[in-house]
């Protein structure tokens, strides 16, 4: 086992830190001796190691997974969102503001045609209208948006297998 950074690059992880994580993604409220039991090593040893993992930023955090439309948000939707300016005040400033938007459920500044995707959760038609309105288009920096609505998420394949 050699982890070691906060990822100036990246840590080394081996076989056991790789399944500790896969084991912690499928399911991040296992306990100690039920991870520890899966992934076939000692108790201490797996408390070790996940400290370890936490300690050089590879786990950041563990999350709840909701069912958005459970709590009230049915509509998702990708926004992508155009800039007339690229100044780096202008892009943190939006980037800041969209990050804080009720619903967002993540924001990536990309390359290419627009400058931003976000990804959005809403009760109804009308509160992606005022989100929006409200949140992005009021900004001067802001030309262009375009909306597209979400029908089906699935989660990807993840980063932990070969690439």
């Amino acid at each position: 086992m050699t982890i070691a950074s906060k990822n100036p690059q990246q840590a080394s992880l081996d076989d056991v830190d790789r399944a500790i994580l896969a084991a912690l993604l499928e399911d991040g409220r296992m306990t100690n001796a039920a991870l520890a039991a899966r992934v076939g090593v000692a108790e201490s040893t797996c408390a070790y190691r996940v400290r370890a993992l936490r300690a050089a930023g590879v786990i950041e955090t563990i999350t709840a997974r909701l069912d958005l439309a459970a709590i009230g948000r049915p509509i998702q939707a990708v926004v992508k969102v155009h800039l007339s300016s690229h100044s780096r005040v202008h892009i943190d400033e939006l980037f800041d503001r969209l990050v804080e938007i009720p619903g967002a459920l993540s924001v990536v500044h990309v390359a290419g045609d627009n400058d931003f995707h976000l990804h959005v959760a809403v009760a109804s038609p009308e509160r992606l209208r005022d989100l929006i309105l409200e949140h992005i288009t009021s900004h001067p920096a802001v030309t262009k948006t375009e909306t597209q609505l979400v029908f089906e998420v699935r989660e990807g394949a993840g980063v932990l297998g070969p690439l």
